[in-house]
């Protein structure tokens, strides 16, 4: 494996950290949200708060690990989606303030205050939608050089349903992803009416989730039939993680093993997540720009790969300890310890 290869592995692989934390905080947010706009917080604000309460801080250390990554990696990817990713970033960026904002409001002030709750809740929806605009950029035909320059076609931007049909998808993952892993957490502290709304919710976006994921595919099939012919050559990949979806579906239909579940969706979203990336390989930007042209020099590669593999291996089991010993403390889980 050449340095390119692990240099892109590692930042892809702490993009899917980000993925699936920041989904299950942002769906999280906005259940909070839904459940006190729609007089059901008493069923579920307790559980929510106390899974939000350690965690909502932590998820951004994958971005900043990803972001900070990708620029060391990859210099020349700052010169193309520095320029373009312009109005798009400050966009992620204003609406990461407002969330961490209101949910200080809302936790920290007037509990169950609805206009904060709303804020904190739409907030996290859009930013994985505003975020996930850069995929459907990295296929090509939204950029063009002038005079040297990237420069972003807004109006093909919002008039083709490729990035429309990503940004759908990035929502309901959100939606699908927090409610099935919030149905084992109630679960887990033994909040069955919770746990039962949550299992609602889960099967609720189930299948919108499959039916976006297809839209994707068959938009790309249109809009650049180089990178959907990689695709279809992973199909095997995309095919075992709908079985695995299909085996979270099946366990929280039967009210069965919900850990299991989760860790089969894990499992869905990570042969789809490398398929994905997988598929567009080599390229960061298409038409324009390649993991070997953007690479930086080899000694940098080889220390940024060095502190970032001891990164993700100090992340990790930080990560855990914040589960073991406060998320899923047999007191914490069941609300008997005051809320960190």
């Amino acid at each position: 494996m050449n340095l390119e290869i692990l240099g892109i592995s590692v930042l892809w692989t702490f993009l899917f950290g980000y993925v699936l934390l920041g989904a299950i905080d942002f769906g999280a947010g906005f259940f909070n949200a839904y459940g006190i706009l729609t007089g059901k917080q008493r069923i579920l604000s307790k559980v929510i708060q106390r899974y939000l309460s350690p965690v909502w801080e932590v998820t951004n250390v994958f971005f900043v690990f990803f972001f900070v990554g990708i620029v060391g990696f990859f210099p020349k990817s700052a010169f193309y989606y520095g320029t373009i990713l312009l109005v798009p970033a400050s966009i992620a960026i204003i609406l990461m303030v407002i969330r961490g904002s209101y949910y200080a409001f809302e936790a920290y002030g007037t509990k169950g205050h609805k206009g904060y709750a709303f804020m904190y809740g739409i907030s996290g929806i859009l930013i994985p939608a505003s975020l996930a605009i850069v995929l459907a950029i990295a296929q090509g035909g939204f950029v063009s050089m002038v005079d040297g320059k990237p420069v972003l076609d807004y109006w093909e931007l919002f008039t083709n349903p490729l990035p429309w049909s990503v940004v759908v998808l990035a929502i309901v993952a959100v939606l699908y992803i927090s409610a099935v892993f919030l149905t084992w957490y109630a679960n887990k502290a033994g909040d069955n009416a919770a746990s039962e709304l949550m299992r609602k919710y889960a099967l609720v976006w189930a299948l919108p989730l499959i039916i976006a994921a297809g839209g994707i595919i068959y938009e790309l099939s249109f809009h650049n039939e180089k990178l959907f012919d990689q695709i279809l050559d992973l199909w095997w990949m995309f095919g075992i993680s709908a079985l695995l979806w299909v085996g979270t579906v099946w366990l929280i239909w039967n009210r069965k093993k919900y850990g299991l579940a989760v860790w089969l969706l894990v499992g869905q979203f990570a042969f789809a997540f490398y398929a994905y990336g997988i598929s567009h390989y080599p390229y960061l930007l298409y038409p324009y720009l390649t993991i070997h042209e953007g690479f930086t020099n080899p000694a940098m590669a080889q220390a940024l790969v060095v502190v970032f593999i001891l990164g993700f291996v100090l992340l990790v089991p930080s990560i855990y300890l914040l589960l073991k010993l406060i998320l899923f403390d047999k007191n914490y889980i069941k609300g008997k310890t005051e809320k960190l």
